[in-house]
């Protein structure tokens, strides 16, 4: 019965958006309401667990989002991102610059959250392909995978290093042979499956994109964009580094931990940005900071729908539905590593989140590993490849992409949903064909 709610609440959602145009955040609400309600929590919890996802989902995300998006506004108002593309574009050719966007995404999603990732990323990926005249999801999926493997797969992401620790596994193998696996997913999920999307060419969304052509002059030179842009990288895999080298108690950590959390790594990037794409460019302060309010308003909407799917995850989460999907799964007599990546997998499509699907799968399995002599390691990965499958109305990941790509419901989830379905299967086949070797 929760089940069929839980669909029944997908098809009423996709219903309000589709045939009656309603607004993406006041449809989300409407249905959690719904939802809770027939799952029989009574009205003032279902107001409280709409309240908590809303507040839980946008709590250092709207932080995180906010200054990403004042970053990613001053690099493209001074030519820092047109200069960064063009570069990009004539080091790798038109024909391969996927490829430098993949790499660019591998490495950047080594440190940061998919979130932060993604928003940092999305100046450079509309910058190369309006410089390139290609179409934008021909760029843009390769980054998004490449983000979405390295928060699926590896450590130091939250899904993939709570597992690790409940598994007993060791995040140095955990981290190479997600790396290993995580490579050709990323090229099946990024340039192969792109070039099946160019016929989806969407226009940039009209205030994230400066259409200005900057002369030489004017832009600011190569190396002071990247690393500018790169602050938050640098400051997030610091304090990684810091968390697994530095022992417990250590003088050092606190500080790495406090200039690398992601709200305070932006905010440092916002601040050195003012100087190095504002200041220095030769703006005045009142500019400066009529690009930032710009920013602000251009990402309002977007918050509000990624908060609205939050609080349709929290209402499925505060139900109950994740136990009852536990209960119906812990029996099944299937091979250990295809048990952990279906129960995540399952618990995904009905909750939405790849974070509590991840955990709450792990909690599930974890006694499977010393009855059945499973590796930790490929535990991890398969939890964290069921966690990512199939990304639909209920997750937040999903508005998001949808609207800073422009996209309808339909061609989000033939673009979005299907690469997301296209990593988990693959890391779900590395794990098994990697279990007869290691």
């Amino acid at each position: 019965m929760p089940l069929l709610i839980v669909a029944i609440g997908v098809a009423l959602l996709l219903l309000l958006m589709i045939r009656f145009k309603l607004n993406g955040f006041i449809a989300l609400i409407l249905v959690a309401l719904v939802v809770g309600m027939m799952q029989g929590m009574p009205v003032n919890k279902v107001i409280l667990s709409i309240k908590n996802g809303v507040g839980g989902t946008l709590g250092s995300l709207a932080l995180i989002m906010g200054f990403g998006a004042m970053l990613g506004k001053l690099l493209a108002d001074c030519g820092g991102a047109q200069r960064i593309a063009t570069t990009l574009i004539d080091k790798f050719g038109k024909e391969y610059i996927q490829w430098a966007l993949v790499l660019t995404g591998f490495t950047v999603g080594f440190a940061l959250f998919y979130e932060v990732g993604f928003v940092l990323m999305l100046p450079l990926v509309f910058s190369v392909a309006a410089s390139a005249r290609v179409p934008l999801l021909y760029v843009g999926v390769p980054m998004a995978a490449a983000l979405s493997v390295t928060h699926g797969f590896l450590p130091p992401h939250p899904g993939p290093t709570a597992i690790a620790t409940l598994f007993n596994a060791d995040m140095g193998k955990t981290l190479l042979w997600g790396t290993l696996l995580g490579i050709p997913t990323v090229i099946l999920a990024g340039p192969v499956y792109a070039r099946f999307l160019k016929k989806i060419d969407k226009p940039i969304p009209q205030g994230l994109y400066n259409p200005k052509t900057f002369s030489e002059e004017e832009m600011p030179g190569f190396g002071v964009s990247v690393w500018t842009a790169l602050v938050p990288v640098v400051l997030m895999a610091l304090r990684a580094l810091a968390e697994m080298v530095l022992p417990k108690g250590h003088a050092l950590l606190p500080y790495a931990e406090f200039f690398g959390d992601p709200v305070m790594a932006t905010l440092i990037s916002v601040l050195i940005a003012i100087f190095t794409f504002g200041l220095n460019r030769g703006r005045t302060m009142d500019e400066v900071m009529g690009t930032i309010t710009d920013s602000i308003k251009i990402i309002a909407m977007m918050l509000l729908i990624i908060g609205g799917g939050g609080a349709f995850k929290q209402v499925l989460v505060d139900s109950g539905v994740d136990k009852y999907i536990a209960a119906m799964m812990q029996e099944s007599n299937v091979s250990p590593i295809f048990m952990a990546w279906s129960i995540a997998a399952v618990l995904r499509i009905a909750l939405g989140s790849a974070t509590v699907a991840a955990i709450t799968a792990g909690g599930i399995v974890a006694p499977l590993i010393a009855s059945s002599g499973a590796s930790p390691e490929l535990m991890v990965i398969a939890v964290g490849s069921g966690s990512v499958i199939f990304s639909h109305v209920n997750d937040p990941g999903f508005w998001l992409f949808k609207e800073y790509f422009n996209l309808t419901i339909g061609e989000t989830i033939r673009s979005w949903s299907a690469l997301e379905t296209i990593i988990s299967v693959c890391g779900l086949v590395g794990c098994m064909l990697l279990s007869y070797v290691i």
